[in-house]
């Protein structure tokens, strides 16, 4: 596999809103046309957030948007992969900007890989966590841990994953996950009858992730990616 020892910056977000990561994915996937180097690994959380991917049933959204704004829970069609999934605080999501080598040129081989660096993250918590024939995503006892979807122009990568660590998982009651029918989420939490860090599980995940693309990652802070990526999106955290 191609891309040994390519440098990618980790940056640790906090919680942001959907958009405004959005926004950040785009400047990056600019800069990274245009010669910026480094690849690039965006963990975070997000408040309360729906999204509907390029596939997306609309029928698969089990409440109206009026419920939704009480609950203020935000709603966004994305062009991601993928069809209908709940983000929100105490999940961790990691957007992937990086230019795929020659040798990793297979849109299926990338999506094997993040569940790859998921299933050894999950290992090292001594949860089994392992794939689900003829769907994506990572699996722990029947039940979904981490959903994924993302979208690849000219061998940039964008979107990702999302990890369920500390997730209220009440909300999925809202959507069919990913179109699933029948099938339940569960959380490291849940799996674990403990409390997790997200930032911990953050800190861990660079490291695995890193492994299996065969990067040297680095974590940075917000203000130095900014900088290094001469972008000009206005980052702040939410609660």
């Amino acid at each position: 596999m191609g891309g040994a020892d390519r440098d990618c910056l980790v940056v640790y977000m906090g919680r942001i809103g959907y958009s405004q990561a959005l926004a950040l994915q785009m400047q990056l996937c600019k800069a990274k046309k245009e010669g910026f180097a480094p690849d690039v690994l965006l963990l975070l959380e997000h408040p309360h957030t729906i999204t509907l991917g390029r596939k997306a049933n609309r029928e698969n959204l089990l409440v109206g948007e009026a419920e939704l704004g009480e609950r203020s829970v935000q709603l966004f069609n994305a062009d991601r992969g993928g069809d209908i999934t709940y983000h929100g605080p105490g999940q961790l999501v990691g957007y992937p900007v990086m230019q795929l080598e020659k040798g990793e040129r297979d849109v299926h081989k990338y999506m094997y890989n993040l569940e790859e660096s998921l299933i050894r993250l999950l290992a090292l918590y001594k949860i089994q966590a392992g794939r689900c024939e003829g769907m994506t995503g990572v699996w722990s006892h029947g039940r979904k841990i981490a959903s994924m979807g993302v979208h690849i122009s000219r061998w940039i990568t964008r979107h990702g994953f999302a990890l369920n660590v500390g997730t209220d998982l009440s909300f999925f009651r809202f959507i069919v996950p990913c179109g699933l029918v029948g099938k339940q989420m569960t959380s490291m939490n849940e799996m674990l009858g403990a409390h997790l860090e997200l930032t911990d599980v953050a800190g861990q995940y660079m490291v695995e992730f890193g492994k299996v693309f065969r990067r040297s990652v680095k974590r940075v802070s917000q203000d130095q990616l900014c900088r290094e990526g001469r972008l000009c999106v206005e980052i702040s955290s939410t609660v």
